[in-house]
């Protein structure tokens, strides 16, 4: 198999891999509290990557705790959100992080991309209200609030990951998440749980943190960031997949509508965000010198 074509297969599983994690998360926190099911997420993972990341400098260290804190909200208010809606739904929510991550950015974008956006809340609307007129119900409210906190993460890590090596970043993350559940999550550990829920967690942990990161940051580093958003961007569309074949979960006419709205205003949004990007890069290097 062609490099190219290798790398765009990894980066689609990882694509598959975080769409599956919201049928994976709701299934776990069946079995246990959501505040256990972080912690043992986040411990397996700990256990995985500590014997790797060897000599986290002291700047690692830094950028990893305030990384740690934003990661852990944005897995809380994600977990318990997809227990009080459809995985489905959960992960098209989710995807507002897409255009709502160069908001973050405190960069003037054009007004197409405000029309993307809307078109995103639009959709929100369809997928909450699909069984008839109502307010948002609890899970949907707590998703739309982890987008938000998603993408200050995303804009976050853009900030104060610059020259940090990756796997000691995520190592001192995963640490900080472990500390943090350990209190609420240790007593009520599943020691009676099924194979099944540990398998879960197991996914959760190993592939759904450990592996797609890694994998992900590996891909990105050898191909272009428009290609890798695109393929990646492809999540929501595995969540709903994975919910409707594997979750038994169903969408109405209007939530359908919805998907397919939200799925075109990420997608504009990500071209919109992606050219003007472009153009002010080039406008930089043709700016003279001195």
């Amino acid at each position: 198999m062609p490099g190219s074509r290798r790398i765009d297969l990894i980066l689609l599983l990882v694509a598959v891999v975080w769409g599956s994690s919201y049928l994976a998360a709701k299934t776990a926190t069946g079995s246990a509290p959501v505040l256990t099911v972080l912690f043992l997420r986040y411990a397996i993972s700990a256990i995985a990557l500590v014997p790797l990341a060897r000599g986290i400098r002291r700047g690692e260290v830094r950028a990893g705790l305030i990384l740690g804190l934003t990661q852990a909200s944005v897995l809380v208010l994600e977990t318990y959100g997809v227990t009080h809606t459809s995985a489905a739904n959960a992960g098209l929510i989710i995807s507002l992080t897409l255009v709502l991550t160069p908001l973050f950015d405190c960069r003037g974008l054009p007004p197409r991309f405000y029309l993307a956006a809307a078109l995103c809340v639009i959709a929100v609307g369809l997928l909450t209200s699909a069984h008839g007129l109502h307010a948002p119900g609890v899970g949907d409210l707590l998703m739309l609030l982890a987008a938000v906190v998603r993408a200050g993460h995303v804009a976050l890590v853009g900030r104060l990951s610059a020259g940090l090596r990756p796997l000691q970043l995520t190592t001192v993350q995963t640490l900080v998440g472990t500390a943090l559940f350990a209190v609420p999550g240790v007593p009520h550990l599943p020691v009676h749980a099924g194979v099944g829920t540990w398998l879960q967690l197991v996914y959760l942990a190993l592939f759904c943190s450990v592996f797609a990161f890694l994998a992900q940051t590996w891909a990105v580093q050898r191909t272009s960031a428009s290609r890798a958003s695109l393929l990646l961007g492809t999540e929501p569309i595995w969540a709903v997949a994975i919910g409707i074949g594997l979750g038994d979960e169903r969408l109405t006419v209007p939530a359908v509508f919805g998907a397919l709205l939200m799925l075109a205003g990420t997608t504009w949004g990500q071209s919109i965000e992606r050219a003007h990007r472009r153009s002010r890069e080039d406008q930089l290097e043709l700016q003279p010198l001195g």
